[in-house]
């Protein structure tokens, strides 16, 4: 985990790490699951609030990769295999998979990623919504692998 950039909130079963300038806002994580997710609430993430299982669930549809966990065992996400890759309709690429991220700062481990496909973004080369591919746009039909086409 990228412990400069996210901010971890500690539950008893699982940490969810939030990294708030790769978050694009589509809220599925409030939607699905609002007893731990509520950006009206102090903390707005509150990892006891549901099952550790089905928190990592949610987390997992997290397409920006803003939201991450951690069991209390050491458990993080695994990968899919193979790499899934897709593009929405306004132009984000969506990745998922065993990922390493060029950046500025460096090389990133990722499991998930939307990468700006538009060249605008001024957190290149993740999407920040700012361009015009940063519209909230549904990939209907781009390849990725069932399950994990949900917007975060």
């Amino acid at each position: 985990m990228d412990g400069e950039r996210s901010k971890p909130y500690v539950g008893a079963m699982v940490t969810i790490h939030y990294e708030a300038e790769r978050c694009l806002r589509a809220g599925e994580c409030v939607r699905a699951l609002p007893q731990v997710f509520d950006p009206d609430r102090q903390p707005w993430i509150q990892p006891d609030g549901a099952p550790a299982d089905v928190v990592a669930e949610i987390v997992r549809r997290c397409t920006s990769g803003a939201l991450r966990y951690r069991m209390a065992n050491g458990q993080t996400e695994t990968p899919v295999r193979p790499t899934a890759v897709a593009r929405t309709d306004s132009g984000q690429i969506l990745v998922r998979g065993d990922l390493v991220v060029e950046t500025a700062a460096g090389p990133r481990r990722e499991t998930r990623a939307t990468l700006c496909g538009c060249g605008t973004s001024a957190n290149a080369p993740y999407c920040d919504g700012s361009g015009p591919c940063g519209g909230r746009t549904a990939p209907g039909g781009t390849g990725l692998a069932v399950g994990t086409a949900q917007p975060c």
